[in-house]
Parts: structure tokens; C-alpha cells; sequence
């Protein structure tokens, strides 16, 4: 005889409430997900800023009326402050950097279709520095370079031209976005550890658990900041005085890419300075061109080599080729968010197997030699 066991009363209550648990969370990501760049930039830079306010606001006595007052007044005085040292030099950059766009495209157009012989000779020393740097392993003639450049020139031009309507376009939703953020600061800096103990309270799991999450959280977002971001800044800084120094037409808009490209080991910054280098050579600027190379290898290369590692100090113990990748990895899934939530994302991962290893007694090392 067959003895059929069912699921005791307590059991299918149990089930039911789990599914709905599942399905209001689910409901709630789906209010929340349009404003996820919002929050996630929001808490980043509350993240970076709040422990000068905590400095500042730590002898008040948030339960008298003065205090509540207070309160309020450095959230204003420190929200308004972010956004303006945010807003102020990126309006700025966003400027002249559009209209270096502009003036290098107009430029490029009129040397490339209004000088053809100068453009030979041009890039015919271009080929033979290429041949006598390489050893006479890469054999380029003035055609090939010539067809290239117009190749990549024709190709990106239409590409800046609807980047720039679609920035244009998304004005709009930018300012609504910044006053979110600005709105999302303001209660994060009047309530910043209430809202932190209501998130990390409704995440079942150990609280040792929890608090080594948190803490590797904000580690990982400050020395992120402090050894990526900052550093690649730096170097773009330094990259665009330089480049004003040696008269390099559109100095903004390479100091942006050198930015955007120092995140890529051994090169970097080198795939910005070393093709002016070569234009400066070619140009018949030999002095120019090596004293050039020299300042940008010392200074913008230096920064890198010598500030990034002093600022981490091994707190994130990544290889720059994971880092680099998991940026990369970044903005193709997540977009822009991606250069934040790529390597966070692995180093979580990196700090949860962790915790299973030790949690399950698992010596990888040990089971290795054997």
C-alpha cells in the first residue's frame, strides 16, 4: 500500500508567502529600475563625500530643533556643493570640447579634399618613420595611410555628428535625472545611515556576512575612485596642458580619449601622444616631436606608474589586465554605469567564494598540492 505524504499546512503557507516575497520584490526592482543610474551615482558620490560631513556634523545633536535645523543646512550646503563642482568644470569641458569637435572636422576636411600634394609628402614621412621605428618590419606606403585616415575620418565624422544630436536631444531627460540626484543626495546626506541599516536589514543573510559585503562595498567604491578614476584624471590634466604647451590643435578633445584609454595596460595613454608624436615628426618638427614624446612619457605615463600604486596600496588585489577587462565588460552590459558596476561586481564575486571557501572549510590551495 502506498503511503502518500503531503505537505503539511505550515509547509504550503510557507511556499505560498516565499512566492509572494519573490514576486513584490520583483514588482519592486521593476519601480525602481528607472531610476537605477539615478541611485547608483547618487549613493557612489554620498559614498565619497560623506565622511567630510561627517566630520563636520559630528558634535550636533541631531534631536534637539537646532540640530534638525542643521541637518538640513549642510544636506543643502553639501548637495548644491557636489553638483556644482561636478556641473561647473563638466559644462566647461562639454563646451570647448564640442567645439574643438568641430573645428578639428572642419580642418581635417579642408587638409584632406584642399591640399593633396602637402598631405603626400606628409604622409610619405609618416611611412618612413613607421619603416626606420619598426626596423623596416612595417613596410606602409603614403596611399595606404591616405586611404586609412580618410577611411576612419569619413567613419567617425558621421559618428561625432549623431553623438552630438543625441546629446543635444537628452538634454532634457539629463536635467531631470540631475534633479533626482540632487533630490536622492539631499535625504542620503539628512538620513545617509538610516536608509543604509534599512537596506542591509531586509538582505537575509548573516550579518558578519552582511557587514563584510558593506565594508568591502565601500572600500572597493573609494579606492576605485581614488586609484582609477582620479588617476586617469590626473593624467588627462596633465595631458591637456601639455598638449596646450606643444600648440596641439583640439588639446580637449585628446586629453578625453586619454582619459578614456588609460585603462588599458602597457598602452594607456601612449595611443594618444605617440601618433602626435609621429605627426610632429613627420611634420618636420624633429625637436618638437622627440622633446614632446619625452615630457608626455615622464609626466602622464609617470603619473600612472607612481600615483596609482601609492593611492591602492594593494587594496584591490586585481591584475590592471582584470580591471581593464571587467571596465570593458562594464559599458558593453551596463553602459556607462559599467565602469563602476564592472569591477565591483567581480570583486564581490571574489569576496562571496571567499567567504563559501572559508564558510566550507575548503583550502584550494591544500586540495591543489595534493
Amino acid at each position: 500500500m502506498i503511503d502518500l505524504q503531503f505537505p503539511s499546512k505550515k509547509s504550503v503557507q510557507s511556499y505560498i508567502f516565499t512566492a509572494i516575497l519573490i514576486l513584490l520584490f520583483v514588482a519592486v526592482l521593476r519601480l525602481f529600475a528607472p531610476f537605477f543610474s539615478v541611485l547608483l551615482w547618487s549613493t557612489l558620490l554620498y559614498i565619497l563625500i560623506s565622511p567630510l560631513h561627517r566630520r563636520l556634523t559630528k558634535k550636533i545633536n541631531f534631536e534637539t530643533r537646532k540640530g534638525k535645523l542643521l541637518r538640513s543646512f549642510w544636506a543643502v550646503i553639501f548637495t548644491l556643493g557636489t553638483m556644482i563642482l561636478i556641473l561647473g568644470p563638466l559644462s566647461f569641458a562639454a563646451v570647448v570640447f564640442f567645439r574643438e569637435i568641430i573645428e578639428l572636422a572642419r580642418s581635417a576636411a579642408d587638409l584632406l579634399y584642399g591640399s593633396p600634394e602637402f598631405l603626400q609628402d606628409f604622409f610619405g614621412n609618416i611611412s618612413r618613420i613607421i619603416y626606420d621605428i619598426s626596423g623596416g618590419q612595417i613596410k606602409m606606403t603614403a596611399e595606404t595611410i591616405e586611404r586609412g585616415i580618410m577611411d576612419f575620418f569619413s567613419a567617425r565624422l558621421e559618428n561625432i555628428v549623431l553623438f552630438g544630436t543625441n546629446v543635444i536631444l537628452n538634454i532634457g531627460g539629463f536635467s531631470i535625472n540631475l534633479l533626482l540626484m540632487m533630490f536622492s543626495l539631499f535625504f542620503f546626506f539628512i538620513d545617509g545611515p538610516y536608509l543604509s541599516r534599512l537596506v542591509l536589514n531586509a538582505i537575509p543573510i548573516k550579518k558578519d556576512y552582511l557587514s563584510t559585503l558593506s565594508a568591502k562595498f565601500l572600500d572597493i567604491t573609494r579606492n576605485l575612485f581614488a586609484g582609477y578614476f582620479l588617476v586617469a584624471l590626473l593624467q588627462s590634466v596633465a595631458a591637456y596642458i601639455i598638449y596646450i604647451i606643444f600648440d596641439v590643435r583640439g588639446s580637449l578633445v585628446f586629453a578625453v580619449l586619454t582619459f578614456m584609454l588609460v585603462f588599458i595596460p602597457m598602452f594607456g595613454a601612449s595611443l594618444i601622444y605617440l601618433p602626435i608624436t609621429l605627426m610632429k615628426l613627420a611634420s618636420g618638427d624633429i625637436a618638437g616631436g622627440i622633446i614632446f614624446f619625452l615630457v608626455c612619457l615622464v609626466i602622464i605615463s609617470g603619473i600612472d606608474n607612481v600615483l596609482r600604486p601609492f593611492l591602492l596600496k594593494d587594496r584591490i588585489q586585481l591584475h590592471p589586465l582584470v580591471i581593464f577587462f571587467t571596465i570593458l565588460g562594464g559599458l558593453i552590459v551596463f553602459g556607462f554605469n559599467g565602469f563602476i558596476l564592472g569591477p565591483i561586481f567581480v570583486i564581490f564575486f571574489l569576496t562571496v567564494l571567499d567567504i563559501f571557501l572559508t564558510e566550507h572549510k575548503i583550502n584550494v590551495q591544500g586540495s591543489g598540492e595534493q
